[in-house]
C-alpha cells in the first residue's frame, strides 16, 4: 500500500495539504484506502478521497508523466483516461477511480510504440514538449472512440488541450496519420501554406 509522501513542495499542493491539515476530517475528506487499477497494476492508496488524482500518481506512484498545468481542468496537460475516458486528473478527485482503471501515458504501450505515439514522433510535433502527454493522452482517447475522425472532429476533441508553442497543426497532422486518414496530406499542406503565408508576410514587414 502506497503511503504518505513528505509534505509536497508545489504551491498548489501545498495548498491542498495545508487545507487537509487545518480542516476537519469531514471537510477535508478523510483518509482512506482508495482500491484502483493503474496502467494494468491493482493498487491500494491511503489518502484522503478528496485528493486529485493528478496528484496521486505523481507523488505517491511516481507517474510523472501526467504534468500539473493550470490545476483548473482548464489546459489538459493532466489528461489521464479513466475507463478508457479521458478525464483531468488535476478536477478529479482519487474517489472517483474507486474500482476504476486508470491509464496515464506510461501506461500507453509498454514501448511506446501506440499508434499515436508513433505518430507523434513521425510529425515531430513536439516543441518544448510539456503539454504532450496530455495531448497524446486526450488523442489516444479520441481515436479509441472515433477510429477515423474528421477535421472538425478532431478540433472538437482536442479544443482544451492548449500547447503555448503552437503546434496545433503537427498535432493535427498527427491524429490523422494514426487515423490512417488520406487527407492527412491536405493538413499538412495547409499548415504548411500558413507558415508559409506568415513568413512571407514577416518579410514585407522587414523590407
Amino acid at each position: 500500500m502506497a503511503k504518505r509522501p513528505l509534505a509536497p513542495c508545489c504551491p498548489r499542493r501545498a495548498m491542498f495539504h495545508s487545507l487537509n491539515q487545518m480542516l476537519p476530517d469531514a471537510a477535508a475528506g478523510a483518509c482512506d484506502v482508495i482500491e484502483l487499477t493503474v496502467n494494468d497494476r491493482k493498487l491500494q492508496l491511503d489518502v484522503s478521497e478528496q485528493m486529485p488524482l493528478l496528484w496521486a500518481l505523481r507523488d505517491y506512484l511516481g507517474l510523472t508523466g501526467t504534468k500539473f498545468g493550470c490545476g483548473a481542468g482548464l489546459c489538459g496537460a493532466c489528461t489521464v483516461h479513466l475507463d478508457g475516458k479521458a478525464v483531468r486528473s488535476c478536477v478529479t478527485p482519487i474517489a472517483s477511480a474507486k474500482g476504476k482503471r486508470v491509464t496515464t501515458i506510461e501506461g500507453l504501450s509498454a514501448v511506446s510504440d501506440h499508434p499515436v505515439q508513433l505518430a507523434w514522433i513521425a510529425e515531430d510535433v513536439p516543441q518544448c514538449g510539456y503539454c504532450q502527454s496530455g495531448q497524446i493522452m486526450q488523442a489516444a482517447a479520441l481515436l479509441a472512440e472515433m477510429p477515423n475522425p474528421s477535421d472538425a472532429q478532431i478540433d472538437q476533441a482536442m479544443a482544451g488541450n492548449i500547447c503555448r508553442c503552437g503546434t496545433y497543426n503537427r498535432i493535427k497532422s498527427a491524429i490523422l496519420r494514426a487515423a490512417g486518414n488520406p487527407n492527412q496530406n491536405m493538413a499538412l499542406n495547409a499548415g504548411a501554406a500558413v507558415d508559409s503565408g506568415l513568413a512571407q508576410e514577416a518579410t514585407e514587414v522587414q523590407s
